[in-house]
């Protein structure tokens, strides 16, 4: 455990201990692409990764909540991944990867030799558990595997997205289901639904990524939604189309209200892949039931679907329970933020929320908090 004046001593390296007693200027909690970029940014300010800037990451290697995803899902049938910033320098772009290759292990490799290239120095595996406030700094405390440690640090930069907050619909009867109940971060494999009766509940592209792959898989397959899918005519997301949801996003951040879903403002992209399951029938989605039962699920008319499993696609919320002492939700369900700072303690910082989360939005949000982050410390003194 460190103290207010000792170094903390973390993956093979220590941070020098900076003035007034802190063990860092600048902790960023989470190595995705959001917590890349800001470090990127920061280090072009002069900050130096492992003494001025320390980045904390749960996961077990580079890669993010990419690390996560499930084997089949390959590049180009994900949302586009934009490169970070700096990328090119290593002659590395996600435009002309293998589209072939699992995204989770592209993501993973091309993240790692970034770390490297550019010195970032990720402290991982470092699950944070709690951030303290301190007069003025933080005390962030994490397991690192073996113990529990601790950093403290003048401005907090939180880039936890949202992978670790899976959110599952609460419906009568969730509790009663005798199949099995599985999120998104939860599937594997179609495999281990070969002859089954799986209900696919959401809306977004991971969803209709789950039925692409159970059609010749499972026995039987029924999709619900709660809401109709806007299938686009475009095959990619358009401009205007991204930057409405990215405004939506940013006005529910500024009012401190729950974030709303991407999906539900910019409809799904008719990519060629999509048009044929569309053609083949697969993608027909019903509204979706009223309870679950035992042995499967009951729609408001009356009908019965039985089935075995349950995949619910239902997104994520932002990550933000170690957070919790800092008091900064706000009644709305959310945590007002704008321009990436925390309107309820100007010394935080979130990259990755709210109309920052898509990797070209991170990348651009990246420079700007950077740049507030060194002008802070700055004011500090």
């Amino acid at each position: 455990m460190s103290t207010a004046r000792d170094p903390v001593v973390a993956d093979g390296y220590s941070c020098a201990v900076t003035d007034l007693g802190y063990d860092t200027s600048v902790v960023i909690v989470g190595a995705g692409q959001a917590g890349l970029s800001v470090a990127y940014y920061l280090r072009r300010l002069g900050l130096d990764p492992g003494n001025d800037v320390v980045l904390l990451d749960r996961g077990p290697g580079a890669g993010g909540a990419w690390q996560f995803r499930w084997e089949a899902l390959r590049l180009g049938y994900a949302h586009r991944v934009n490169d970070l910033p700096g990328m090119a320098e290593l002659g590395l772009s996600f435009e002309t990867a293998d589209r072939q290759e699992p995204a989770k292990r592209i993501v993973a490799e091309y993240y790692r030799r970034y770390e490297e290239h550019f010195g970032l120095q990720v402290v991982r595996p470092a699950n944070v558990t709690r951030v303290e406030e301190l007069l003025d700094g933080f005390r962030i405390r994490f397991s690192d595997g073996v113990g529990e440690q601790s950093v403290t640090s003048r401005i907090l930069v939180n880039a936890t997205g949202t992978w670790g907050a899976p959110f599952v619909p609460w419906y009568p009867g969730l509790n009663s289901f005798e199949g099995r109940h599985l999120h998104t971060t939860e599937y594997v494999d179609a495999e281990e639904f070969r002859g089954q009766s799986v209900v696919v509940v959401g809306g977004g592209t991971s969803a209709i990524g789950f039925l692409m792959e159970l059609e010749r898989v499972a026995g039987e397959l029924v999709w619900v939604t709660r809401r109709p899918v806007e299938f686009l005519e475009e095959q990619e997301l358009d401009i205007e189309a991204g930057s409405s949801a990215v405004a939506l996003q940013d006005e529910a951040a500024r009012q401190g209200r729950a974030l709303p879903s991407i999906v539900s403002t910019t409809g799904v992209p008719r990519s060629r892949r999509i048009q044929a399951a569309i053609d083949r029938g697969v993608l027909v989605a019903t509204p979706v039931f009223s309870r679950i039962e035992p042995t499967g699920v009951r729609f408001p008319d009356g009908r019965f679907q039985r089935a075995d499993a349950i995949i619910w696609a239902t997104g994520f919320r932002p990550e933000l329970r170690h957070l919790a002492s800092l008091r900064l939700r706000e009644k709305q369900g959310g945590v007002t933020v704008g321009q990436g700072a925390a309107y309820r303690n100007s010394r935080i910082f979130f990259a990755g929320y709210g109309p920052t989360a898509s990797t070209i939005g991170a990348n651009r949000a990246g420079r700007t908090i950077a740049r507030q982050v060194v002008a802070t410390l700055s004011s500090l003194g």
